[in-house]
């Protein structure tokens, strides 16, 4: 998500602040023990007739990716390679790591770690700080070639020094950033230097890219960059253009690539890539069901209209997503995003990466009775904007707790299958694990009220008696983990998230009994192309925008996982826009470079010297679109 660009985050925070966190460790095990009794008491009082739920254990909609869990990274950002930020990760089980930074991929130069233009680029963020923060963690690197300053020869270099030279294994190689925004269809925000900036150029410059990279490394893996279906610019001829852009690029370059890249900000509006205002935390958290669907059968449509009998290996990556500005760090995002992740994988993608790992703050809201700091960060940068700050630097947002939950159901090789729940605000996804259980994730996203869940299975019998929940609730500050209810009746919370991880009667947790009741519902899927690629273990109408300041930020001592990192107070830098007058379109952009005018919905960009940041806000008018 488009950066959007710097925001100085880091100095010094309040005294109460400090104090505030000082007393959170000693509190921290009370509210972990204390937290179910607490909701339970609470959930049964208010909870509504029961919602049937059924699991269709015998079907399957593809094998857990294992380059699923992503996270966006970004060379601006100064706490990028904290050691208690890498901790976070490696604890919520992310597998992959994008760099260098949205926007930023377009105009970063790798080798000199610096950015065209002179964008600031952080202290010690260069690629083999990187790679050494991502083999911490864990996490394959996905990285994007610079297409917009860059050459297929700079490109071809890189994959030389990492594979060859350094030996890091890096597969995945996204041939730009958000290309579709650079000037062509009347909104730039992204840096491309080529005299003819049409899907045509891109298309035939992409191809000379991945003859440059696989002339090295054969066995590098290279993205192509679509519009989002449904969002600007999606469907738009441009000038001088036959089609438009997804058409006119795989027309040319679908023999060429080995994956795809969309990017979705469904919290923004405008069709789900960002732009457009006012979308409420309600209606964001049920897009996953509404737009993810319709969004992936489009572009396997495309795929196999012009990639013929290899479009089936020729998965989708969603390298950025999010779910602000509708909420970012409140309990709405944390809901969002382990439903968000795995309806995109249960429909073929083999890679999702949120914005960001650190953003700092924006113009802070009320959302369902809790502040949300708009920050993209999953982790805090300790912020303060209008007066309101963050906790401690990399404490953890609901939206890192949402994400971690996604450890609690899906690990890589096993199968998803079919689930589905009789009410909307019930969102329900499950995985068959390789040693024969199943895991349950039920996600209530009304803000109110606690829902029942009356659960039933189909090729899958459980064990009797209590099951192991993991839960995330409203305000939490961990996952709970509990022996309650059973595999046929949860009560959950408002607002709340539990992964039921059942065992098979009779077994201790080897092969599954036989199912009782109605046969599997329908037959097993085909294999979706994650069972190809990637291989499991694989090393690791334009509204018009303009950008505006956002407040200065402060930073405390980093705090996150039992380990604690101190950082300078960074210099101020000043965000100048040589472009803040033109015309910018909805799909999502993030980045920095030297004249940048970037749009974000809550992520940064950092423009000048100094580790200082600087929030930009998109800004739509809704009169411009097309």
């Amino acid at each position: 998500m488009p950066p959007t660009d710097p925001t100085p985050f880091r100095s010094p925070i309040r005294r109460g602040r400090l104090r505030r966190r000082a007393l959170s460790g000693a509190v921290a095990a009370l509210v972990a023990a204390g937290a179910a009794a607490t909701w339970t008491a609470s959930a049964t009082a208010q909870a509504a007739p029961a919602v049937p739920v059924t699991v269709d254990a015998g079907t399957s909609l593809g094998t857990v990716p294992a380059t699923g869990v992503g996270m966006n990274t970004a060379v601006y950002d100064s706490n990028m390679n904290d050691p208690a930020a890498a901790s976070l990760l490696k604890a919520a089980g992310i597998q992959q790591l994008r760099y260098p930074g949205g926007s930023y991929g377009d105009g970063f130069h790798w080798k000199t770690n610096t950015m065209t233009g002179g964008g600031y680029v952080a202290a010690n963020t260069d690629f083999d700080h990187f790679m050494a923060t991502a083999n911490a963690v864990g996490a394959q690197p996905i990285l994007i070639a610079n297409y917009g300053s860059g050459s297929p020869e700079e490109a071809a270099d890189w994959v030389k020094y990492a594979n060859v030279d350094k030996h890091y294994g890096v597969k995945y190689w996204e041939i730009g950033n958000e290309i579709p925004g650079n000037g062509h269809y009347g909104s730039k925000w992204e840096i491309d230097q080529h005299s003819d900036t049409s899907p045509k150029a891109y298309a035939t410059n992409l191809v000379a890219y991945a003859k440059a990279m696989k002339a090295v490394d054969p066995s590098v893996k290279i993205g192509a960059v679509l519009t989002t279906p449904g969002g600007w610019p999606d469907g738009i001829t441009g000038p001088g253009d036959q089609a438009d852009w997804n058409h006119t690029v795989l027309s040319i370059a679908a023999n060429s690539i080995d994956f795809v890249i969309v990017h979705w900000y469904p919290g923004a509006g405008n069709g789900g890539n960002g732009g457009g205002g006012g979308t409420s935390a309600a209606a964001m958290l049920q897009t996953p069901e509404n737009q993810v669907a319709s969004m992936s059968a489009t572009v396997h449509s495309l795929l196999a209209t012009y990639a013929g009998s290899r479009a089936s290996s020729i998965p989708i990556a969603i390298t950025e997503t999010a779910s602000g500005p509708a909420a970012s760090t409140s309990q709405a995002a944390a809901l969002f995003a382990p439903d968000a992740y795995m309806t995109w994988f249960e429909h073929g993608a083999f890679n999702v990466d949120w914005w960001d790992l650190h953003n700092g703050p924006g113009q802070p809201a009320t959302i369902d009775g809790q502040t949300d700091y708009m920050d993209g960060g999953v982790l805090s940068s300790g912020g303060c904007n209008s007066g309101v700050c963050e906790p401690a630097l990399e404490t953890p947002f609901a939206s890192y707790w949402g994400i971690r939950s996604i450890s609690t159901l899906a690990a890589p090789g096993g199968t998803m299958v079919k689930a589905s729940s009789g009410n909307p605000l019930l969102a329900v996804h499950a995985v068959r694990t390789q040693t024969g259980g199943l895991n349950v994730m039920l996600i209530n996203k009304d803000p109110a009220n606690a829902v029942t869940a009356s659960l039933s299975y189909a090729g899958f019998t459980p064990a009797p008696g209590a099951v192991t929940t993991v839960s995330y609730l409203k305000g939490g500050t961990a996952l709970t983990t509990a022996q309650t209810g059973t595999a046929a009746s949860q009560t959950l919370p408002p607002y709340s998230i539990m992964t039921l991880q059942l065992k098979p009667v009779g077994s201790k947790g080897g092969t599954t009994a036989p199912a009782t009741g109605a046969p599997s519902s329908a037959p097993a899927a085909a294999p979706s192309s994650l069972r190809s690629f990637p291989a499991a273990g694989t090393p690791g109408t334009p509204p018009t925008r303009h950008s505006e300041p956002g407040s200065q930020s402060t930073s405390g001592a980093a705090q996150g996982g039992g380990a604690t990192t101190a950082s300078p107070a960074s210099g101020n830098g000043v965000a100048h826009d040589a472009q803040a007058a033109a015309s910018t379109g909805p799909l999502a952009h993030t980045g920095a470079s030297s004249t940048v005018l970037y749009a974000t919905i809550g992520s940064v960009v950092a423009i000048a010297a100094g580790s200082a940041l600087m929030v930009r806000r998109r800004k739509i008018k809704a009169g411009h679109r097309r």
